[in-house]
């Protein structure tokens, strides 16, 4: 397979995205909207959403509170641009970047959600956001996690492993985000998000390989 950068792999495919993530993904649609019900629900809360492509986990949420205030982050200009067409009358903040670099501030969010965005990454890089996500938190905010994770220890090692063979092979430059799949098992998700400073991580509920995490 070749590979193709992030944003690239989404944009090309966003004709048809939100239908073959309803339809193709095992369990969501029931994920997607239980994402949502997790998230706070009183009037005027601020919410950051990591990879929020086209909004889908948003699509219920606003439903449930169309007060709440948004700040989505997504690799993907064209997808933000659909999402900013589905929610025009609502408070939401669209920031095209990575959220690996985007400062988030201090002490500002209420609650930050991530579906089926954050399996692309590694240990060290997710430590490190995660440490950045907890500072941006209120003493009362809490992370949702909704994303799908590797069976054992040794799939996680073959998709990381496989992942920097393509990448030798295809000569691809060492920095740069490409789409390849390298899930985690939820343990060692749940090990570093404590690692980054939560003290009260816990699964919520599971769809076979896809978790629903909170992390206070």
């Amino acid at each position: 397979m070749r590979l193709e950068k992030m944003d690239t792999f989404f944009t090309a495919r966003l004709n048809g995205y939100d239908e073959h993530m309803m339809t193709e993904i095992e369990g969501a649609e029931e994920f997607y909207p239980y994402t949502a019900t997790l998230l706070p629900l009183e009037h005027d809360v601020n919410v950051l959403d990591l990879g929020c492509g086209t909004g889908l986990e948003l699509e219920y949420y606003f439903t449930l509170n169309g007060k709440a205030s948004v700040v989505g982050i997504d690799l993907s200009a064209d997808m933000l641009e659909v999402l900013k067409r589905k929610f025009s009358d609502c408070k939401i903040k669209l920031i095209c970047g990575s959220y690996f670099d985007v400062p988030f501030g201090a002490n500002c969010f209420d609650a930050a959600v991530s579906v089926e965005s954050l399996h692309h990454f590694t240990a060290a890089q997710k430590l490190k956001l995660y440490k950045k996500l907890n500072t941006a938190l209120t003493d009362s905010g809490y992370f949702i996690l909704t994303d799908y994770f590797a069976e054992s220890e040794e799939a996680e090692h073959f998709y990381f492993s496989e992942l920097e063979r393509l990448k030798s092979e295809q000569g691809l430059e060492p920095n740069v985000f490409y789409h390849y799949d390298t899930p985690l098992t939820v343990e060692h998700e749940m090990e570093i998000l404590k690692k980054a400073g939560f003290s009260d991580v816990q699964i919520m509920r599971n769809w076979k390989a896809t978790y629903t995490i909170l992390a206070r």
